[in-house]
């Protein structure tokens, strides 16, 4: 429980930290893009190219829309443009094909555009094979990739992580970059398809209220036909038991009436079972009328 307690504290502090930071690089970049407003030419295209190095800086379309930088697009300082574009909306691909109209990169900018190219190819694919990042990225060995990815996964531009086994990176999400002109139709289309696809969702759901409203009320009207049946029957039952034709005390009465009736004479012949033949009895009776009488004399 202790080492939970502590570990949570840990935890707390190391949030608390890395939110600080965030804080400050955050407050840092918007003093120096205020800082750019007063600046035009020379000291704009330096302060441009120093911004390119900052850490933690990876969004860069707020600083294009300024008025001051905007001029730069057509003056002697439009390659510093065209690099802050490709910082924008490019990969690092995109730098070697155009490498010989460029500034050549430092390598803090060399860096941070390969970061920037990982979070390109992040937003499309969540498993990223080594080899397709070293072509991209132009690395001479893996370990320079790995140490790369570290330091991607460090500065919270992705999370992941590393499958050495299977050479690949795993990728569980990624921050997001400035939207191009030519990305805004197919996120209007991916967003049109959603809405599209939640206003279905919406109407099956409205079909399965109905239909789970019809059901109810066709079991409400059944649970009222059947309680309005078991009254009905209960009303009866009380009826026929307050009844004096029915019930126990009828009963009583009937048979009282069968005890006050005399009864009726039994037919002896009827009662008398007929005697079977058989043999005579072995009694033999004193004759009668014997007229002689004998004397004691004799």
């Amino acid at each position: 429980m202790f080492s939970f307690v502590v570990k949570r504290a840990l935890t707390a502090e190391l949030s608390e930290s890395v939110g600080q930071a965030i804080n400050l690089s955050l407050l840092t970049n918007k003093m120096e893009v205020e800082q750019l407003l007063s600046l035009s030419g020379p000291a704009l295209a330096q302060a441009i190219s120093s911004l390119l190095e900052t850490p933690g800086l990876y969004v860069f379309s707020d600083i294009l829309e300024l008025p001051n930088v905007r001029e730069l697009e057509t003056g002697p300082h439009a390659p510093v443009y065209q690099l802050l574009n490709l910082f924008a909306y490019g990969t690092y691909c995109d730098y070697k094909e155009r490498a010989a109209s460029l500034p050549e990169l430092t390598p803090a900018q060399r860096n941070k555009l390969r970061h920037l190219s990982i979070i390109s190819l992040a937003s499309n694919l969540k498993c990223l094979p080594y080899s397709l990042l070293l072509q991209q990225l132009e690395l001479k060995n893996v370990r320079e990739l790995e140490d790369l990815l570290i330091e991607a996964v460090y500065c919270d531009i992705i999370q992941g992580k590393l499958d050495q086994r299977n050479q690949q990176v795993e990728v569980d999400c990624s921050v997001g970059r400035d939207l191009g002109p030519n990305e805004l139709p197919n996120i209007a289309n991916t967003l049109q398809e959603w809405c599209s696809g939640c206003e279905a969702v919406l109407c099956g759901i409205e079909e399965q209220v109905t239909r789970a409203n019809q059901y109810r009320e066709s079991q409400l009207k059944v649970k009222v036909q059947v309680e309005t049946e078991v009254s009905n029957l209960q009303k009866t039952l009380k009826a026929s038991s307050a009844s004096p034709s029915s019930g126990p005390a009828a009963a009583g009465a009937a048979s009282n009436q069968d005890a006050d009736q005399p009864a009726e004479p039994r037919d002896p012949a009827s009662s008398q079972e007929p005697r079977q033949p058989g043999k005579k009895s072995s009694k033999v009776k004193g004759l009668r009328g014997s007229g002689k009488i004998w004397s004691k004399s004799n």
